[in-house]
């Protein structure tokens, strides 16, 4: 895969919809929304979706022969489990066809400043997928402090992430542009940024691409993409 593809530069032309991944996670959701995100991602032109483990498979059958990539949520939301169980999850993930791993890195164990255990972790989801699928490091940054964020995305490139990712959703604050910009000027080139977390207008997902995200993370996608036509 070319870095070119991995981290796409965002551009006013571009389509919104292709730097985007379509989320849902939800602990109540059957089978009929999942369907009906993988038909509207492949409608809409979406990146890919952002989906629990239990439902990789199925996505992988309702995305079979289109260019939509399946992103699987791992150690979600809290970052606490196990090492050995997110590695088991990610490396299941993987083989029920995702090519992408979000996971949650410990985030007590980066408050407490345990930068050892937190390398160690992230680490064993990478080497779990064994370059078979893109990790992407949560640091849930609406809990963290600049100093405790731009530790955690030295050590998810020290660790072997592709890319860092702002937040769950879940904890709070979500992307900001502040984080975006902090996070940009911290990793290197070759590592992208994903913006996630209370991203629901076109308007707040274009000034985190501007800012240096490569990649949006939403569950708002419909309302997005409405939205960047209202701004051509």
């Amino acid at each position: 895969m070319s870095e070119e593809s991995r981290f796409p530069l965002w551009q006013m032309d571009s389509r919104l919809a292709a730097f985007m991944d379509y989320t849902l996670i939800s602990a109540v959701a059957g089978a009929k929304p999942f369907i009906e995100l993988c038909s509207e991602a492949v409608e809409d032109g979406y990146y890919g979706v952002c989906v629990s483990g239990g439902w990789v498979r199925l996505c992988r059958e309702r995305l079979s022969g289109t260019s939509v990539k399946i992103s699987a949520v791992v150690g979600f939301p809290l970052g606490s489990h196990a090492t050995r169980a997110k590695a088991f999850e990610a490396s299941a993930a993987l083989d029920d066809g995702a090519s992408e791993i979000d996971m949650v890195l410990p985030i007590g164990k980066l408050k407490d400043g345990d930068y050892d255990t937190v390398e160690r972790d992230i680490a064993a989801v990478v080497q779990a997928v064994q370059g078979g699928a893109l990790v992407k490091v949560i640091l849930e940054t609406g809990l963290l402090s600049d100093e405790h964020i731009v530790a955690g995305a030295k050590i998810a490139e020290a660790a072997g992430a592709d890319y860092i990712q702002t937040s769950t959703g879940f904890g709070g604050k979500g992307a900001s542009v502040e984080h975006i910009r902090l996070l940009r000027s911290t990793v290197s080139e070759t590592m992208g940024i994903k913006a996630s977390g209370g991203i629901r207008t076109a308007r707040s997902a274009i000034s985190l691409l501007e800012a240096g995200a490569n990649r949006i993370g939403s569950s708002s996608g419909k309302e997005i993409i409405r939205g960047k036509l209202e701004l051509i």
